[in-house]
């Protein structure tokens, strides 16, 4: 009986992707979204940087989702890592005066390029999931270079990162609710290439970069903490 369901789920399967490979047109000769990418992706969005048009508004299902997985690895990493009963912590081997200076002065430097990075996602390469890795590294280079790293609140890491999740998804049903369709752009584009343009884009990829700077420093903070 095993043998059979398996042979069905197989055969369903393969159905699935001949029918995608015959039917779904590949490569540039044939598929024209491509083309209505780069001739209508500022008018429709308002965004100057076309991937962000695409990963944010034409596929923005599909980004929440990634981010989605992203919240769920964590959740996972966090659950395989725990304990019940932890050990006092060693104390860990200083860092040189120079790292640890270094670490200091670059840190702060190092959260405003991230911000830059997920601010500007609409007109400049970039965007929240870049912004929110450089964040994390900025908190990755305090952990190793400072002296007294106590770990980081792990409480507001939460509270940023459900922040985060619930405006992309609160966007997105204000967009189902006002034009028909999830993440449905319903602000004003504004003038392309100003920093306040490009409509809802701009507010997802905020709460993006701190959603996945948050999960990620977190992350980090578990797998530095002493078993």
């Amino acid at each position: 009986m095993r043998k059979i369901v398996s042979l069905i789920l197989l055969a369903i399967l393969l159905s699935g992707v001949i029918f995608c490979l015959t039917e779904i047109p590949f490569g540039r000769s044939l598929s024209k979204v491509r083309e209505y990418y780069i001739d209508n992706g500022i008018k429709d969005t308002g965004a100057t940087n076309i991937v962000t048009s695409v990963v944010v508004n034409y596929r923005g299902f599909d980004t929440l989702g990634e981010v989605t997985v992203l919240f769920l690895a964590a959740i996972g990493l966090s659950a395989v890592l725990h304990q019940e009963e932890k050990k006092p912590k060693k104390e860990g081997r200083k860092s040189s005066l120079i790292l640890y200076t270094g670490c200091r002065f670059l840190f702060p430097l190092t959260m405003l390029f991230g911000a830059y990075i997920f601010i500007h996602g609409h007109l400049t390469p970039g965007g929240g999931f870049q912004g929110g890795a450089i964040i994390a590294s900025g908190f990755l280079l305090t952990m190793l270079g400072c002296w007294k790293w106590r770990g980081i609140n792990k409480s507001a890491a939460k509270i940023t990162e459900s922040i985060g999740g619930l405006v992309f998804v609160v966007i997105g049903l204000l967009g189902l609710l006002y034009s028909g369709y999830f993440l449905a752009n319903y602000l004003p584009k504004g003038l392309p290439n100003e920093l306040f343009s490009a409509g809802i884009i701009p507010i997802i990829y905020v709460a993006i970069g701190f959603k996945v700077g948050a999960e990620l420093t977190g992350v980090l903070d578990r797998l530095i903490e002493e078993p």
